[in-house]
């Protein structure tokens, strides 16, 4: 119980950050726009920062989309097996996005943000380190994680209930 409501909250807190995030990308979008054209002075800043808003959607988004089982996958398999091994096969299956999760976007995403941070990198417009930019990949990794941890838990509780039964 404690678990559902802390997957509960956690989509809550996701969800609203990443619209927020998603109406600032549109309000730097309409400005540049306006900017562009009724004012024929392109800003810089907003093209910048709408480019790096829309990496955050992207990967936030992601990591949303995990939480809510919407993401692209092949169910083929799950569809001709029984109740007990679709459990099975979810745990296999979150383990899986659990260990790219980990390895390749909250590991890979942590080193990125380290090499740019070490370097100075700096955004070409707003002078900001890079490496805040790309803060998203180990922040969506760990939501990714922490969202195939709750339905691993899950598909094991279902699992050792049958069992019991």
């Amino acid at each position: 119980m404690i678990l559902k409501s802390l997957k509960l909250a956690v989509d809550r807190v996701i969800a609203a950050f990443t619209i927020m995030v998603m109406i600032a990308l549109v309000a730097c979008v309409v400005w540049q726009v306006f900017s562009r054209y009724v004012l024929s002075q392109p800003s810089t800043f907003t093209d910048e920062l709408a480019r790096f808003l829309m990496i955050w959607v992207g990967l936030l988004g992601a990591a949303y989309t995990v939480g809510a089982q919407r993401h692209l996958s092949i169910d083929f398999l799950a569809m001709m097996v029984s109740e007990r091994k679709k459990h099975a096969l979810g745990i296999l299956v979150n383990m899986l996005v659990l260990l790219f999760s980990a390895l390749v976007i909250v590991n890979g995403g942590l080193k990125l943000i380290e090499k740019t941070l070490a370097t100075a990198q700096l955004s070409a417009a707003m002078q900001i380190p890079m490496g805040y930019v790309y803060f998203v990949l180990p922040l969506s990794g760990a939501i990714m994680m922490f969202y195939s941890l709750c339905f691993i838990i899950n598909d094991a509780r279902a699992l050792t209930h049958k069992r019991a039964n």
